[in-house]
């Protein structure tokens, strides 16, 4: 289990707690919330199991030692986060006609990016989109939702990590 707490007087920044060990980790600019809302910008309050993760090739290959089942990342990937759209919150090939999160960034917060069950089934229009587990900007600037952690800490998590793994967020 790798339990999150927003970090005291910082509500866009956290805490991970991995069996006693303590990590700093990026939550959403809008802190942690329990009405999770589509571009509220906050990190869903709850349990989340982690369900499978996408890598960028020629930059994690340590995505490889994990019990996940772990996709590179195509310049054609997508995430579509429109809630009317029949794809909401859920991968899609580019150019796609709805907006969408691009998965292959510049920036490579989603070199190693773990998808966590927010609103996957049952899928509910608006309730949030694209609530992933990915690599931190420096400072641990705040996400729209997810959370994050520096790419050290991710390569020594992910030989932990499986379909059995759970990430819950708590206040």
């Amino acid at each position: 289990m790798l339990a999150v707490r927003a970090r005291p007087g910082h509500r866009s920044q956290g805490l991970m707690n991995v069996s006693g060990v303590v990590f700093p980790c990026a939550l959403g600019r809008g802190g942690i919330t329990a009405n999770k809302r589509e571009g509220d910008g906050g990190t869903p309050l709850g349990a989340m199991r982690i369900l499978s993760g996408y890598f960028r090739a020629d930059q994690f290959a340590a995505a490889r030692r994990t019990r996940l089942g772990m996709s590179p990342i195509s310049p054609a990937l997508g995430w579509c986060e429109v809630p009317d759209d029949r794809n909401y919150n859920r991968p899609v090939a580019i150019p796609y006609g709805a907006s969408h999160e691009r998965m292959l960034r510049e920036d490579r917060l989603y070199d190693a990016c773990i998808v966590l069950d927010w609103n996957i089934r049952p899928r509910r229009r608006g309730r949030g989109s694209a609530i992933f587990f990915h690599l931190a900007r420096e400072g641990f600037t705040p996400t729209d939702g997810c959370v994050a952690i520096t790419d050290a800490v991710m390569r020594r998590l992910l030989p932990r990590l499986s379909r059995k793994s759970i990430l819950r967020v708590m206040r």
